[in-house]
């Protein structure tokens, strides 16, 4: 479960987000709309936490443009702007929830829970080639069947499958395959890569991993050649 936190309070920033990755969350946080929109770019997220009041603008601002992107994450606006007519602007123009500061990292916690639920109904499930991501289960598949690759490995097929067509660089790829102290083994994503090639083609998934020189990695639908190296 991968949450953004964009709040330009380094220091509630960095004490939340410690916070949501000891309740199994894997937090990242921005602290401008700049930032923010460079990293739902690159990145898949389950749910964005946004501030309002953000050094480049009012997060509103950034909501109006995610609620018109197809499969953009649910949105739960925290901010120190509480008064009705606010809490209310906010819902209308698409927000999933709002907070107001101060917020318990409990409830922050269960809001974001139940976002993420939300979030998931009634979206149809990501499909390429024989392979499908279920949404709210993340339970893959390929051509019906269950698959289920090491935990790293399924790891780096939903952040392709969720981007394809578009390639994912290799340090995105990287943050999220770390570990809780932010960790990974050089050359860890050509080696799960690698494995992941093998399995996909074993399971005739339909699709091949493609290195991008200079970039990444992308995940599309196989047309009977190899795959780039």
């Amino acid at each position: 479960m991968r949450v953004l936190l964009v709040e330009d309070n380094a220091r509630l920033a960095a004490l939340l987000a410690e916070g949501l990755r000891r309740a199994g969350w894997q937090a990242e946080t921005g602290s401008s709309i700049e930032e923010a929109e460079a990293a739902l770019a690159t990145g898949d997220y389950d749910v964005v936490v946004l501030d309002r009041g953000l050094p480049d603008g009012d997060g509103l601002d950034l909501l109006r443009r995610l609620r018109h992107r197809p499969g953009a994450p649910p949105v739960l606006m925290m901010t120190a702007r509480g008064e009705v007519a606010e809490v209310v602007e906010g819902l209308d123009l698409g927000a999933d929830d709002y907070m107001v500061k101060p917020v318990a990292l409990g409830e922050l916690v269960a809001r974001l829970n139940a976002a993420r639920r939300r979030g998931g109904r009634g979206v149809a499930p990501t499909v390429l080639g024989a392979i499908s991501l279920d949404p709210l289960s993340r339970a893959l598949t390929v051509a019906g069947q269950p698959f289920d690759p090491p935990p790293r490995e399924r790891t780096l097929l939903e952040v392709l499958l969720r981007a394809a067509p578009r390639p994912v660089s290799k340090e995105t790829l990287e943050g999220r395959l770390a570990g809780p102290d932010g960790a990974v083994q050089p050359n860890a994503v050509e080696v799960y890569v690698h494995r992941l090639r093998a399995r996909l083609g074993a399971a005739g998934a339909g699709v091949v991993i493609q290195t991008v020189r200079g970039l990444g990695y992308r995940l599309e639908a196989a047309t009977g050649g190899p795959p780039a190296a």
